[in-house]
Parts: structure tokens; C-alpha cells; sequence
């Protein structure tokens, strides 16, 4: 459900991994860049949301 998420508004996907800093941090550039280079820069941010999801999974398993 949270890589959905994460399709749709990384900074909230990034939130719910307990990150609460990095998603002010990503919010705050995503919405400029958003609208500044009309979208461009939003699969970054979802790969980065993607990356700490999947980081957040192994922690829980212990591997």
C-alpha cells in the first residue's frame, strides 16, 4: 500500500516510513519542482520513497 502511495505524494509515503525530517525535507523541494519543471523530478523523489520503504521492510526482517 505504501509504494502506491508513494506513486501518488512521496513526502506522505516517506512519513509513514517514520522518517519525519527527510518528509519535510522531500516536501519542501518536491512542491517547487513539481511545479517548476512540470513534473520532471517527481520519479526521483518516488525512487527515493521506493528506496526507504523497501529499507524500512529489511530493517523489520533483521537481514
Amino acid at each position: 500500500m505504501n509504494y502506491v502511495l508513494a506513486l501518488f505524494l512521496p513526502p506522505l509515503s516517506i512519513l509513514f516510513t517514520g522518517r519525519i525530517l527527510l518528509s519535510i525535507l522531500v516536501f519542501v523541494i518536491w512542491v517547487p519542482s513539481i511545479l517548476i519543471s512540470g513534473g520532471l523530478g517527481h520519479p526521483i523523489f518516488i525512487l527515493l520513497a521506493w528506496i526507504l520503504i523497501y529499507q524500512g521492510h529489511a530493517d523489520r526482517r533483521g537481514t
